[in-house]
């Protein structure tokens, strides 16, 4: 555990249930919180038990608080103003995705980064996951081969903040589009379907990566999803790995043999998931979901001065292959 002196900008439904409460159980200190009202400010501070300056301008907190970093959780079109402001104050800067709204819009704030010498991460928990770290360290490894394919399915109740698709893709989808990329570098191709009616969202893509892996994957944001579901089933060489709604992962190895598989003992599966004591309250899910690891790791990256996974450079991949999808999907 750190503690690195944050300041906070925003502090509403996400940045008070996930973001901020994460900082704090990896370590963080709240050292301002900055809102457009006062109250505001000063109710969240409390809510936390933290001594910090509350602020009603984010502008007057930049100048007068030094801090390890800004944690930006904004209305997804101010953030990109934010952080442009945070980090000419040469700030080093956290801010939830998307950080832009389109790839001209990253690499203009990636690019300011990196003349101010700072660093800037962007919020793709699904990189901090659990279940996505074991399911990476079973690609990276290599025991059971190479990776070949994988399933993607992530279907959420989005109809409440998001009216179009490119609002789902940008808003939600964008957490397994960029944890594509995560887990299999860049995409070569792309193709998909949808069948959209204004905020009911329903994609399939089918995508080729740069390395030769292909996968299918299912988008749908309607309320039909009020109980959320993701799955991640990758194929290898050798056997399978299956991550379902971030508590499990199945590790199915399927051993060479000379004679059938059928004949002896020759197939192992293992399965990972956390335990399940009385005392884990909320916290489990923070730590689950990956809010808790990718604040950890933003605290790091701050004191030592290196580069984030999620760094503002890479986010323009992630934002291109956003406009890439929604080109393909409108027959563009």
């Amino acid at each position: 555990m750190t503690n690195s002196k944050l300041c906070f900008i925003g502090a509403g439904f996400h940045a008070t249930t996930n973001i901020i409460p994460s900082a704090v159980e990896a370590g963080a200190v709240i050292q301002a919180i900055a809102t457009r009202h006062m109250e505001r400010s000063t109710a969240v501070l409390q809510r936390f038990g933290s001594r910090g300056t509350a602020y009603d301008d984010y502008k007057s907190m930049l100048k007068q608080e030094k801090c390890d970093g800004v944690v930006i959780v904004a209305q997804p079109h101010d953030q990109f103003s934010l952080a442009l402001d945070c980090v000419r104050a040469g700030k080093n800067v956290y801010v939830d995705k998307p950080l832009g709204w389109n790839a001209t819009e990253a690499d203009q704030i990636a690019d300011a980064a990196d003349q101010a010498g700072v660093v800037l991460m962007v919020g793709f928990m699904k990189r901090y996951a659990p279940c996505y770290m074991k399911v990476k360290e079973w690609i990276s490894a290599g025991t059971l081969g190479e990776a070949r394919s994988f399933q993607l399915t992530f279907a959420v109740d989005s109809t409440p903040f998001c009216t179009n698709e490119e609002e789902f893709m940008k808003l939600v989808a964008i957490h397994m589009v960029d944890l594509m990329r995560y887990l299999f570098g860049e995409v070569l191709q792309v193709s998909g379907f949808s069948n959209n009616d204004n905020g009911r969202i329903a994609n399939t893509l089918s995508l080729q990566f740069e390395n030769g892996v292909v996968g299918s994957v299912y988008f749908a944001g309607m309320s039909a999803w009020s109980r959320e579901s993701e799955s991640l089933l990758v194929t290898f060489d050798h056997g399978y790995v299956q991550a379902n709604d971030i508590e499990t992962v199945t590790i199915h190895q399927s051993l060479p043999s000379d004679a059938a598989s059928w004949k002896s003992l020759t197939e192992q599966v293992t399965v990972f998931s956390p335990s399940n004591p009385t005392m884990s309250g909320g916290v489990k899910d923070l730590y689950l979901r990956g809010f808790v690891g990718e604040m950890a790791h933003f605290m790091k990256c701050c004191k030592e001065g290196v580069t984030p996974q999620s760094s503002g450079r890479d986010n323009v991949a992630t934002m291109s292959l956003c406009d890439r999808i929604l080109h393909v999907q409108k027959g563009e």
